[in-house]
C-alpha cells in the first residue's frame, strides 16, 4: 500500500498551470534528445484533448510501441489515474484489471508508462506515453519530462 500513496503523491505533485502544444512539443523533443544521449529505444506520445502534440518512435522500436502506448493511454483516459498507479492498485487487490473492469486486453493495458497530464483548476486533460523499456522506467521517464515542464511554468 506505501507504493500506491508514493504513486498518487507524484500525480498529486505534477499539475501543470496549462498546456500549450509548443509546450507538449517541448516536452518531447527534450525526452527524445534525453533518451538519444543514452541510447534508449523508446516511443513517445504526448495527447491533449485527443489530439496527439508529439509522437516521436527512435531507432531500435517496433511498430507494436504505438498499440502500447494507445493500450496504456486508455487507461489513464478511462480511469484518470496513471497506468502504473492502475497495475500496482489492481494487484494489491488479488485481481485481474481486464475482468476487474470489463475492458478488451486489445484496447487497455495496465503496464506503467502513461501518465496524466493535469491541469490545475481543470483535471486531465491528457496523456503523456513512453514505450520501450520497463515499465517503471517508462514512467520515470514520463514523469521526469512532466516535472521539467513544471519547473520551467514556476520558473525555476
Amino acid at each position: 500500500m506505501e507504493e500506491l500513496k508514493v504513486l498518487l503523491a507524484e500525480e498529486d505533485e505534477l499539475v501543470l498551470t496549462s498546456l500549450t502544444n509548443a509546450e507538449a512539443i517541448g516536452m518531447g523533443h527534450e525526452l527524445i534528445g534525453r533518451a538519444m544521449k543514452e541510447n534508449l529505444s523508446i516511443a513517445v506520445e504526448i495527447k491533449r484533448n485527443g489530439q496527439r502534440l508529439y509522437y516521436a518512435a527512435l531507432d531500435g522500436t517496433a511498430p507494436d510501441q504505438e498499440e502500447w502506448i494507445r493500450r496504456k493511454s486508455n487507461v489513464v483516459l478511462r480511469h484518470g489515474y496513471s497506468s502504473l498507479y492502475m497495475r500496482r492498485y489492481n494487484e494489491s487487490k488479488h485481481r485481474s484489471y481486464h475482468s476487474m473492469y470489463a475492458v478488451s486486453p486489445a484496447d487497455y493495458a495496465d503496464a506503467g508508462g502513461s501518465f496524466p497530464i493535469r491541469i490545475e483548476g481543470v483535471g486531465v486533460v491528457g496523456t503523456i506515453t513512453v514505450s520501450g523499456l520497463s515499465q517503471e522506467a517508462d514512467r520515470r521517464l514520463a514523469t521526469e519530462a512532466l516535472r521539467l515542464l513544471k519547473r520551467q511554468q514556476l520558473g525555476q
